[in-house]
């Protein structure tokens, strides 16, 4: 990057496609430098040893975060069967392994159907949760195991993309999966090996999208790189509202456009269709300019304010 190159300050999501080896702060941490922004965040972590979309908030898109975290997520993963780690996936210490699997490919997918829509799920202990004002990976390191309670998630698809037995005997299952937010992988191909009766072990993982940001929208780091210094990066800066088109969208008459734009409680002349208590909003005005995130407050019948987006002098100019 030249000397002369001006910081920039501006507000979009920037996916970045995660390189294995490193963190999501390794790569927040290599983005600030690139772009000399301080104000970037990443919408959920992904392993150092797993590769894929990651998306980066940069300015004040970073108030969109938990929205974006939010967005449903895809996965492709490995696993096989006959052995376990105390991490869940190959980077730990075998725990306990089997000398032999006795199951089908058939077998194999009809436990993957039980774990379709909702299930609970133990988070692991080599996990960034908090407990006790410690991660969980850093009770794990101490080698103390903290009672964790069970978490729901959901699971949308679930499916069986591949299988094969490996030289050493042992099944290995590929899927593809689309959950929520929350959604441990590993836990899930551990919970899957001990429903057929066996340990299990995720081997690779893959998140191949966030919401319907896939690997075709992002940039490496180092094509990031490449564009910085062409001064072109904001080729591969999305808008900030694309990976909401899990929150549905509301268009406002431009009264209430200018008045939601000044963090009004907005009162409808009739409320939305799909308004439920609590229902979030994506609102717009008439020429399609995203102002924020608005909730549905059924008992009041009014919308309101949760985070606004769109900037008064913008919206006038």
């Amino acid at each position: 990057m030249s000397q002369g190159h001006k910081r920039i300050d501006r507000a979009g999501v920037l996916p970045i496609w995660k390189p294995v080896g490193l963190t999501s702060h390794d790569v927040v941490a290599k983005a600030r430098r690139l772009l000399r922004m301080k104000r970037i965040g990443h919408t959920g972590t992904l392993d150092p040893q797993v590769t894929g979309v990651l998306p980066l908030c940069l300015g004040r898109t970073t108030r969109l975060v938990e929205y974006i975290q939010a967005a449903p997520k895809e996965y492709e993963a490995t696993m096989v069967f006959g052995f376990a780690t105390d991490t869940e996936d190959l980077e730990g210490t075998i725990v306990e392994q089997v000398d032999e699997v006795k199951l089908s490919r058939d077998e194999a997918a009809a436990a993957l159907a039980r774990f379709q829509g909702s299930i609970e799920q133990v988070p692991p202990m080599y996990s960034a949760l908090k407990v006790d004002g410690k991660r969980l990976y850093e009770w794990a390191r101490q080698g103390i195991e903290l009672e964790r309670q069970a978490r729901k998630v959901f699971i949308y698809n679930l499916e069986l993309t591949n299988w094969h037995i490996r030289e050493d005997g042992y099944p290995e299952l590929s899927l593809r999966v689309v959950c929520s937010k929350g959604t441990y992988i590993r836990t899930l191909c551990k919970d899957i090996g001990a429903s057929v009766g066996y340990p299990s072990v995720m081997s690779r993982l893959v998140r191949t999208s966030t919401g319907h940001i896939r690997k075709d929208r992002c940039v490496t780091l180092e094509q990031l790189e490449s564009l910085v210094q062409e001064e072109r990066e904001q080729e591969a800066i999305l808008p900030d509202d694309y990976p909401l088109t899990h929150i549905p969208t509301l268009t406002l008459s431009d009264d209430l456009a200018a008045r939601a734009l000044h963090g009004q409680k907005l009162r409808l002349l009739s409320p939305p269709k799909t308004a439920e208590d609590e229902t979030l909003f994506r609102t717009y005005n008439n020429d399609g300019r995203f102002l924020g995130i608005f909730v549905w407050n059924d008992t009041l019948q009014l919308l309101k304010p949760k985070k606004i987006m769109a900037l008064t002098d913008e919206f006038n100019g």
